[in-house]
């Protein structure tokens, strides 16, 4: 097709453009979970999902590209290798989930939380215990909706029916 780009250009040269999405798919694997606007997030995900698929081989090739591609390496590339990549071992793809948030400032383009899943800050394992907790207080019957989502945060996660139980009673502390 003529014409047909296969990336946002989201206003910037090529070259701010890889050093951005760089600096964003970095800081994601740093942090876990990142805040930009959606359509950096969208454009960052196949990036950081390849990192972690770069990172699930082991061989000394995929590790040069991890450290070509990563900024402070010596930082993220064990991260990966080490932390992210056994997490994910089990799993084919769908390492990362972009969440529509609220735009942070009054003027701004539509933000996003883009985030790994089955980690530490995953938001989709809070919301879920917040309910389960909730539900509970109130005496009333997990929504289909609610059950499915236990599903699919449990699923791959190990220990996961644990760590759902601890983080309820968590929630149920505070209500």
């Amino acid at each position: 097709m003529a014409g047909h780009k296969a990336f946002r250009a989201l206003s910037r040269s090529s070259a701010h453009r890889q050093a951005l999405l760089r600096n964003l798919v970095s800081d994601l694997i740093k942090h876990e979970s990142i805040s930009t606007t959606y359509e950096k997030a969208k454009e960052a995900q196949p990036i950081a999902e390849e990192m972690i698929t770069l990172g699930k081989r082991g061989t000394d090739a995929s590790r040069r590209r991890l450290e070509q591609f990563l900024y402070v390496p010596e930082e993220n590339v064990p991260r990966v290798l080490n932390v992210l990549a056994p997490r994910y071992k089990l799993r084919e793809g769908g390492y990362t989930r972009v969440l529509r948030i609220e735009p942070l400032k009054t003027d701004q383009a539509e933000s996003a939380i883009l985030e790994f899943v089955d980690g530490p800050r995953d938001m989709r394992f809070a919301l879920t215990a917040k309910t389960i907790a909730r539900s509970k207080k109130e005496g009333k019957e997990l929504s289909e909706i609610t059950l499915l989502n236990v599903k699919k945060i449990t699923q791959f996660r190990a220990n996961g029916e644990k760590e759902l139980e601890a983080q309820v009673k968590k929630f149920e502390e505070r209500l």
